[in-house]
């Protein structure tokens, strides 16, 4: 066994315990997948292209919005969508959110981004291997990339060591009808990234080939009226509950 597997291995087994309506861009498509189904996602293969944080690039017209439904009954939700392509060297994804306020006062990365307007992914490469990458991104384009090894529900997530060059992820983001900033009302913000399979090695199964599946999911927190929380594949308790994920298969 090669010494970053063994490391990688060891890092899994000494885990603590832890831790309405916005509009859509024009010419957007309509979505052929709800967070109430459990289809997979086909992920369409693109060639690189630069990330300007507002999907203005012609590759995103190739693929479809995916729609992220509200999980919580008593709040009014916006309009959450997404969108998934891959190239040889990773993973992109554009996320357009519906929203009124701009609830974003922190200033750094790798802080507790989910307190606050946030999106997130969630990457689990190999279903016989609990631990998948997670990644959040807020509107005023501060992230937080992290390892999360979960073994039976006790999870803690763990900082990319190295975290430079062609392994960092490219990420921008932008606000619609309002500034970018704090406290702005706005009419939706929208988070556009790119992530490197270089940064998710030594998981199994990456970077993919065609046909190859991984479970995924995807989420939003919006504080407008409480913390109101919008998923892909719903889940109960937490958005680390892994077995609930749906499935993105690669073309």
């Amino acid at each position: 066994m090669k010494i970053k597997n063994i490391l990688f291995l060891f890092l899994l087994l000494s885990v603590p315990v832890s831790a309405q309506e916005g509009k859509i861009p024009a010419g957007a498509k309509e979505s052929a997948q709800t967070g109430t189904e459990s289809l997979p996602v086909k992920v369409k293969k693109c060639n690189d292209f630069t990330v300007t944080g507002d999907g203005s690039s012609l590759v995103w017209n190739t693929t479809e919005w995916i729609d992220l439904v509200l999980r919580d009954k008593d709040l009014a939700g916006y309009g959450t969508r997404a969108k998934v392509l891959y190239s040889e060297k990773g993973i992109y994804f554009l996320f357009y959110c519906g929203d009124e306020i701009l609830t974003t006062t922190m200033k750094d990365d790798n802080l507790n981004l989910w307190e606050e307007d946030v999106v997130e992914v969630f990457l689990w490469t190999s279903e016989d291997f609990p631990v998948y990458f997670e990644y959040e991104i807020s509107p005023m384009d501060f992230e937080l990339p992290i390892i999360v090894p979960n073994y039976k529900g006790k999870f803690l997530g763990w900082l990319p060591w190295n975290y430079a060059g062609d392994k960092r992820v490219i990420h921008a983001t932008s606000a619609v009808g309002g500034d970018k900033k704090s406290g702005a009302n706005v009419k939706a913000w929208m988070a556009e990234f790119f992530i490197p399979f270089k940064l998710l090695n030594p998981m199994p199964q990456v970077p993919p080939v065609s046909g190859t599946r991984w479970r995924a999911n995807m989420y939003r927190i919006d504080y407008d009226k409480g913390a109101a929380h919008f998923s892909w594949q719903k889940t109960a308790k937490s958005f680390h509950e892994y077995n609930k994920f749906g499935t993105f298969i690669f073309e």
